[in-house]
């Protein structure tokens, strides 16, 4: 079959498929519920190596007992506007969803609200939780760092020791919000895997080799050998390597839980402030400001005529819009895995929108 090959599904038809998936693996009805809709969003934006990819690996994770079905997050502390949780190897989709349902609660009682949380498994797509806050007039930041993982070179090193430690941060303007997510690496794991198994390359030379030499073969990574370089790549990497130490100390340092620990497997852990702009200059004002930039970047004279200037997430949400109406479109690489999973789990696959 080729990886590369696409088929469209219907958005509830993938909804259906994915939650009754988890739920036959024993995951309580909430959790595959918020699962699924993370992982979906994920696609729907138009980042398909964090979204339904990544649920073949997390119901091998499930099977192995290395993400728990169900339980709630053990407090570690919790005042008005500095909360800490353990996620105790709970779905990271489903505690980050509900942890930016209290941040952003207690950001409209106090102004804002921080939130880390340790020991919960991978939180997927940043992107899939920025409207969870935006919707409200509310801004995020999320940040995520995986220390089971040392895929990212330092600046100067050939080898890696951290991860690629994605920021994503959200506001609304008087349009649509502004979404960002861009990991302190140039590229992901996901995307130099998928790579790999298909024989392809990267755009551009964003891996080290164990020679020291920036390449663009995702197959010079093998094990500790070869690295991700860092935003920037081997000239300007500085700049990226310095993101992901901060990506590092507020996710691993303030959460109190990281490298320094013993390997738990697929862990994610996270870091996540939400603000209240009504608590601060007000909202009017904020929109004002935040709507007079988006409006000015995107009347800035582009290099392109037929290729307009847009903002971060832009594209994401028109895609979004575009699939919701037509149909979500998935590799075989991704839909495989999963009629796998169906058959093993006595689950009905979902029937693309040809077949329906």
């Amino acid at each position: 079959m080729n990886s590369s090959k696409t088929r469209r599904f219907n958005f509830e038809d993938l909804k259906r498929f994915s939650v009754a998936l988890l739920s036959a693996t024993g995951v309580d009805d909430e959790k595959s519920t918020v699962i699924s809709e993370v992982l979906i969003e994920g696609d729907l934006l138009g980042h398909s190596t964090h979204g339904l990819q990544l649920l073949a690996p997390y119901l091998s994770d499930i099977e192995k007992g290395l993400m728990k079905k169900t339980g709630q997050p053990i407090v570690i502390s919790d005042l008005p506007a500095a909360v800490a949780w353990d996620g105790d190897r709970l779905p990271g989709t489903w505690l980050t969803a509900k942890a930016i349902d209290l941040a952003t609660d207690r950001a409209k009682k106090f102004g804002a609200c921080s939130l880390t949380i340790a020991r919960g498994h991978h939180i997927a797509c940043l992107a899939a939780y920025l409207t969870r806050a935006t919707d409200q007039g509310l801004v995020i930041i999320i940040m995520s760092s995986a220390p089971e993982n040392n895929s990212v070179a330092p600046f100067g090193a050939k080898s890696g020791v951290i991860t690629p430690n994605p920021i994503a941060a959200g506001w609304p303007t008087s349009g649509d919000p502004v979404l960002i997510d861009v990991s302190t690496s140039i590229t992901t794991n996901g995307m130099v895997g998928r790579l790999k198994n298909e024989n392809g390359k990267l755009p551009g030379d964003w891996l080290i080799n164990s020679n020291g030499q920036p390449t663009n073969d995702p197959h010079s990574i093998i094990g500790s050998l070869g690295a991700l370089l860092p935003i920037g790549g081997i000239q300007y990497g500085h700049k990226g390597y310095a993101l992901g130490l901060l990506v590092e100390a507020l996710t691993q340092g303030l959460s109190g839980h990281g490298r320094a620990d013993p390997v738990e497997g697929w862990t994610g852990e996270v870091f996540l402030q939400a603000f209240d702009p009504r608590m601060f200059g007000g909202i009017e004002n904020f929109l004002r400001q935040t709507s007079w930039v988006a409006n000015a970047c995107k009347q800035a004279d582009p290099i392109d005529a037929n290729d307009p200037v847009r903002l971060p997430g832009e594209r994401g949400l028109k895609l979004k819009r575009e699939q919701i109406k037509s149909g979500i479109i998935l590799r075989d690489s991704i839909v495989s895995p999963l009629i796998d999973w169906a058959r093993k789990l006595g689950v009905e696959p979902p029937k693309t929108i040809d077949e329906r």
